[in-house]
């Protein structure tokens, strides 16, 4: 119940701004611990090979602490009954980002749509890290149904599984290590060592997802646009090609579920990365009704999961 009850809450009320304009959002509060810890333990003067030992320890303390948290959090609401089934599932909603997701693609399409070029690219800047000033209409198109793509794994599908297996300290444990990937795992000069660690367990925990994702998104396919075959079958032949072991999945099988090319060269910042096309056969050109499309395969993979959810509530409370 927990898991229905916070998924339909998070499909329909989602993040709301006007709260975490007045209170910090809980996912602040992991990036303060481990921003803490980037300050404290990640020094110039340490060795390489110190550096990568601190960081694992930090991500593991940090993961602990947030797997205490959790058990502290869901044992204390136990016996509150139906009341603290509710607050579990409030709590839950928070950490998945499913209607967010959703709000932010579609407000690219709409800004592309309704206003033009610069409006969308103003849009999709909220949502990746490359340069929008570089892309043209079909390039901020691609970058938004890429964003969907990768964010549908590890901001909805993969808290949504930590939560269904492993309850709400799976959930924070999941929550404290992608936000630690995403602060500290990438391969600047200061965090290639310290957020090694923090970087390898995020690939870790992302393996299943990204797939299920993957087959998500093949199953709507199949069902909306009789392309289930084919984004599976460039997902399987593409995903490796990816620099992420995880992203090119959910990517690779939208690519071929819309019979798009998305990936390549990107601009982040100055830095050019030369990266390999998605479903290299497909189109290049896109723009605002192939983010309606991709929005409506993410709606039908959301619905995969709402109904995961209804059955394992159904099996739960006839047993």
């Amino acid at each position: 119940m927990v898991l229905l009850l916070a998924t339909l809450i998070d499909r329909i009320v989602g993040d709301p701004d006007w709260l975490w304009r007045r209170w910090p959002h809980p996912v602040v509060w992991f990036g303060a611990l481990i921003g803490a810890a980037d300050r404290g333990l990640n020094r110039s003067s340490f060795s390489f090979a110190g550096r990568r030992a601190l960081g694992v320890l930090s991500i593991l303390l940090l993961a602990g602490l947030a797997l205490g948290a959790g058990l502290l959090i869901q044992r204390a609401l136990a016996p509150l009954g139906w009341a603290g089934v509710l607050a579990q599932a409030v709590i839950a909603s928070v950490f998945l980002a499913q209607k967010s997701l959703r709000d932010h693609v579609e407000a690219v399409r709409a800004a592309l749509d309704k206003e033009g070029l610069e409006s969308g690219r103003r849009a999709v800047s909220m949502i990746v890290g490359r340069d929008p000033n570089e892309l043209d209409e079909a390039g901020v198109s691609r970058a938004a149904i890429e964003s969907l793509a990768e964010n549908a794994s590890d901001g909805v599908v993969a808290p949504w599984l930590a939560l269904a297996l492993f309850g709400l300290p799976g959930l924070f444990v999941y929550k404290m290590v992608n936000t630690a990937d995403s602060m500290i795992g990438h391969r600047s000069e200061r965090h290639f060592a310290f957020g090694w660690g923090a970087a390898r367990l995020d690939d870790l925990l992302n393996l299943v997802p990204a797939r299920l994702t993957a087959a998500l998104f093949a199953l709507a396919a199949a069902w909306r646009l009789r392309s289930g075959r084919r984004a599976m079958a460039t997902a399987w032949r593409d995903a490796a090609t990816h620099r992420s072991p995880n992203a090119g999945w959910p990517e690779a099988a939208m690519a071929g579920a819309l019979a798009l090319s998305l990936g390549g060269p990107r601009r982040y910042g100055t830095e050019v990365v030369d990266a390999p096309c998605l479903g290299a056969e497909g189109r290049r050109e896109a723009g605002p009704a192939d983010i309606a499309a991709a929005l409506d395969l993410f709606r039908l993979a959301m619905n995969g999961l709402l109904g995961a959810a209804l059955i394992a509530a159904l099996l739960g409370l006839s047993l």
